[in-house]
């Protein structure tokens, strides 16, 4: 039996966090907890005489430093304008990304909160409003270093990862047969994104991502900040069927509207980011399998039988494509 390489998150190990965090001046208690995070590391640590601190270990090689600091800048620009978002730690000379040892690090104040209850129109329309006024200064001015969400790297590249070794032989043809004829349909519902504009997005705006606090939602973990259709931050709100999610819709919009204009074209958009979102999920935890925290967290990935249900749901939404598209109540 082969040994397992050694993953580089490996080496983050509880005097290396701490030695990390006290590098910037802050003195730990020992307290060391880790929050649920796979992309990339995030830890729970006490300071002494003061509340505890998030410190996230990014994924080496996933972003580059200035692609980073455009996340923190955007983040702090937010808090700026009172949004209720969780801007990184700033050090006395305004430093937010540090480094130690072969790692990148950022540090948070920690906010505690809840899921909000999605089905509450009420929670919905709240989140509307703040999505609207987030919207107003992300549409101020542009990303410059991080992505554009578009069809080459959620699509083409998503089932490029796929195709390469983890398809089973025996779902080879279907796989291949069925992503080329979604990724043609995909690139003729797109096609609309030359004439809207895009913004500065969350990007991941789904509900693991929102805390409920003080009747107010708060926003945080802007790692998948990008270049955006201002729906990709209000499409994963929606649940059930299909005229649930109209008014749902319809109630995120009416919040979203008191501050930031929302195209209804966008609608068009729904199914293909949803289907995007579907290819490029699979492709991250394919593209992951080598961090031993992955096999153990998703555990069902890669089993012919999850392969074929991949397909299947394939197979559901490229059916959803053909219909039309959601509209407001």
């Amino acid at each position: 039996m082969t040994a397992q390489l050694p993953h580089p998150f490996d080496a983050l190990t509880p005097d290396f966090l701490i030695d990390a965090v006290e590098s910037q001046g802050l003195l730990c208690d020992g307290r060391l907890f880790p929050l649920n995070s796979y992309e990339n590391r995030v830890y729970q640590i006490g300071i002494e005489d003061a509340e505890p601190i998030i410190a996230k270990f990014y994924r080496p090689q996933r972003w580059t430093d200035d692609q980073i600091l455009e996340e923190h800048e955007y983040c702090l620009e937010l808090a700026a304008h009172e949004l209720p978002v969780v801007p990184p730690w700033q050090n006395e000379t305004g430093d937010s990304l540090f480094k130690y040892g072969d790692f990148r690090y950022a540090l948070f104040l920690r906010r505690g909160g809840h899921a909000p209850e999605l089905g509450d129109l009420d929670s919905l329309f709240t989140i509307g409003r703040l999505l609207g006024r987030i919207h107003l200064v992300g549409a101020s001015r542009p990303f410059i270093h991080r992505p554009t969400l578009n069809i080459e790297s959620y699509g083409y590249r998503s089932v490029e990862i796929i195709s390469e070794g983890f398809i089973p032989a025996s779902l080879q043809a279907s796989y291949q047969s069925l992503t080329a004829d979604l990724l043609q349909v995909l690139q003729e519902k797109l096609a609309i994104l030359k004439d809207i504009p895009l913004l500065r997005a969350h990007g991941d705006c789904h509900i693991g991502n929102i805390l409920w606090r003080d009747d107010t939602p708060h926003f945080v973990d802007f790692d998948d900040a990008r270049m955006a259709p201002a729906v990709q931050d209000l499409w994963m709100l929606l649940s059930g069927n299909r005229a649930e999610q109209t008014t749902q819709m319809s109630e995120v919009v009416d919040g979203y509207n008191e501050f930031y204009d929302f195209h209804p074209r966008e609608l068009n958009l729904v199914e293909p980011l949803r289907a995007l979102r579907i290819l490029h999920y699979t492709a991250w935890i394919a593209s992951r399998w080598d961090d031993p925290a992955f096999p153990r967290a998703f555990s069902w990935f890669n089993t012919e039988r999850f392969w074929g249900e991949h397909i299947l749901e394939l197979r559901e939404q490229y059916a959803t494509l053909t219909e039309p598209p959601l509209e407001l109540a």
